[in-house]
């Protein structure tokens, strides 16, 4: 089942500077929540920062805590690999190991944290995690054939496989579906839908549509002006969000008269 995330007093720095200031959020387990905003507003900034991955770019770190169901993710004696293990990503571009196998693939996380694994259970986790990808009855007969042999859409579906295998609590999403075309693209929906009855999920999305169709909330990020940290300034459930704002700029963003 899905966790929930508790984003609190959350400061985010480059070195010295502030990208994004203050945020305070919960997600709930087991929904979907997209953030939106205009583009440089730190929405995937604070994506990265909920597996710790922020912190691999040299001299990024946090202030502030995030909780995963009451444990802080930035604790002292938390190791940022076993956080990674319950905290699955899914970036923008898909990308398989070009490699590697189909199979292998999805295996790459499980065997990346060390876990042995006899034939028979890998064979059981490939098909399961590609069925949960709705990918295996388009690859089952060519699961030894390079990964990066898929369509864009595939590939994508395979990244998440990928990440599901590991068994995770919760998913990231980085804009998955901006390099897809509309039929990829309500694939990866209908999967979201689907993942989150096992999953909680987050995604970046810059089309409101998407947001609209698949998000149960939705946060809207955004900045003063170029150069200030960005900061979430209203979240909402989407209903709320897209019918009947409470926040003035996230109506002008959402009617497309921003900017």
């Amino acid at each position: 089942m899905g966790q929930r995330i508790d984003v609190k007093n959350l400061n985010i720095y480059y070195s010295d500077f502030l990208a994004v200031e203050d945020v305070n959020l919960g997600i709930e387990p087991n929904k979907v929540t997209a953030f939106i905003g205009p583009s440089g507003c730190g929405k995937s900034t604070v994506l990265r920062t909920l597996d710790r991955m922020h912190e691999i770019i040299p001299g990024a770190h946090v202030k502030g805590s995030v909780l995963l169901e009451g444990r802080d993710l930035y604790a002292k004696d938390v190791d940022p690999v076993e956080v990674r293990r319950d905290v699955g990503m899914v970036f923008q571009r898909a990308n398989p190991f070009p490699t590697m196998s189909i199979r292998d693939n999805v295996l790459a996380g499980v065997r990346l944290n060390n876990r042995k694994i006899a034939k028979s259970d890998a064979d059981d986790l490939v098909e399961w995690a590609l069925r949960g990808a709705n990918l295996w009855n388009e690859v089952k007969d060519r699961l030894n054939n390079p990964g990066i042999g898929l369509s864009g859409g595939q590939q994508q579906r395979l990244c998440i496989a990928r990440a599901v295998a590991v068994h995770p609590q919760v998913l990231l999403m980085d804009e998955p579906c901006s390099a897809l075309d509309p039929i990829s693209t309500l694939a990866v929906e209908d999967l979201i839908n689907e993942l989150k009855n096992d999953y909680t999920i987050v995604i970046v999305t810059h089309n409101m549509q998407q947001a609209a169709r698949i998000a149960d909330f939705t946060a809207f990020f955004n900045l003063k002006a170029v150069g200030e940290p960005g900061h979430l300034m209203y979240f909402a459930d989407t209903t709320t969000m897209f019918n009947n704002p409470q926040n003035e700029e996230a109506e002008r963003y959402i009617s497309g008269r921003f900017g």
